[in-house]
């Protein structure tokens, strides 16, 4: 035996590992990520704007600057406080860390992976309550489970990954009622959805809610945000490391994020394009395609894993979830620009001919 297997913890090698496949030179519909690049004028700004970094300083370790740009590209209220981190994850993961051993976090599923993933990094115990058969909230089950389970966090992704629909608002807040729990709304998917909680955490103190730039066309800055009352985000900071918000994600998004219109008008697109590819899947027979309001579609297909490996023969890459726990011959399709949603359309319409 190895040493690294005599030395890890033999939970963590009972984990696999989080797995992105390569995308090549694929058109890559896979990560819910924006497939708008910077223009090639604000391209020539951006890097000009770069150029003045230290690179050879530590960052402002509480990146008050970064922390007012995303207030206002977001509406964020003042009265809120905003925690920053190395993407949502690290946030996902700093909330376990607050908890005691053995303390319960609580989730739906199908949901976001990294719930249960880092319940499992940070030895605590994870609960996952199913969905219904068309993957709305249970909230019945849910209100049973938070009895049973007394959890210390509860973890509800608002629009859902990977179902893309936004669960019933007055279900949500029987739930936030309901609890001593931290209950987290992760809104990663918030410039898609017609919904939001953001302007609820002065109604509930025991509510957070998670956003990130990832979904909106910065994926490559890895920034999160996490949004709770004052006294929450105070405490919370002190297991936020240190210089956890980099220089240069720092720089471009105090440059990148103040282009509010240009994103704002970018998700527009999305949702229109949203609309159109959700129709035309409809069209095509067998196909059963969920309602979304994020920037990604959840469809069930017939012969599902063929049809996966015959668009990446033709050189498009979905997400393939039709192997997962609930979600048997799922596929699921990051929204593209127009062309990009066409030639997907093109070839799963061959595929079914």
């Amino acid at each position: 035996m190895s040493f690294i297997n005599n030395w890890l913890r033999s939970d963590i090698q009972a984990i696999n590992a989080y797995h992105v496949p390569p995308a090549g030179a694929m058109i890559k519909l896979d990560a819910m990520e924006s497939p708008f690049a910077l223009s090639d004028e604000l391209t020539t700004q951006y890097l000009a704007h770069l150029a003045d970094s230290e690179l050879n300083r530590y960052p402002n370790p509480s990146a008050d600057e970064l922390n007012q740009t995303l207030r206002a590209l977001m509406g964020i209220p003042g009265e809120f406080g905003v925690l920053l981190g190395n993407g949502s994850d690290e946030l996902i993961q700093l909330l376990a860390l607050a908890c005691k051993a053995n303390d319960t976090i609580l989730s739906v599923e199908p949901s976001f992976v990294m719930y249960d993933l880092i319940a499992k990094f940070t030895r605590l115990n994870y609960q996952g309550v199913a969905l219904t058969q068309d993957y709305q909230l249970d909230a019945e089950r849910m209100l049973q489970a938070i009895s049973e389970y007394k959890p210390k966090l509860i973890f509800i992704a608002y629009p859902n990954n990977p179902t893309g629909n936004s669960f019933d608002r007055a279900d949500i807040e029987r739930i936030i009622s309901a609890t001593d729990a931290m209950v987290v709304l992760d809104e990663a998917y918030y410039a898609y959805a017609d919904d939001s909680f953001l302007n609820d955490i002065s109604k509930y103190p025991n509510l957070v809610v998670l956003r990130t730039v990832s979904k909106i066309g910065f994926a490559g800055l890895r920034l999160g945000l996490l949004i709770g009352a004052k006294t929450t985000t105070e405490q919370l900071d002190k297991l936020r490391l240190p210089y956890n918000i980099n220089t240069l994600t720092q720089v471009s998004g105090n440059f990148l994020l103040k282009e509010k219109a240009q994103i704002e008008k970018n998700a527009a697109i999305i949702i229109q394009q949203r609309q159109q590819l959700s129709d035309e899947l409809k069209q095509i027979t067998g196909l059963l395609v969920y309602a979304s309001q994020a920037n990604f579609i959840l469809f069930k297909a017939p012969k599902a894993q063929a049809l996966f490996d015959y668009l990446k023969v033709h050189n498009v890459l979905i997400k393939n979830l039709s192997n997962a726990p609930k979600l048997t011959d799922c596929l699921r399709v990051t929204v593209g620009d127009e062309d990009q949603n066409q030639q997907f359309l093109k070839i799963v319409n061959r595929f079914y001919k």
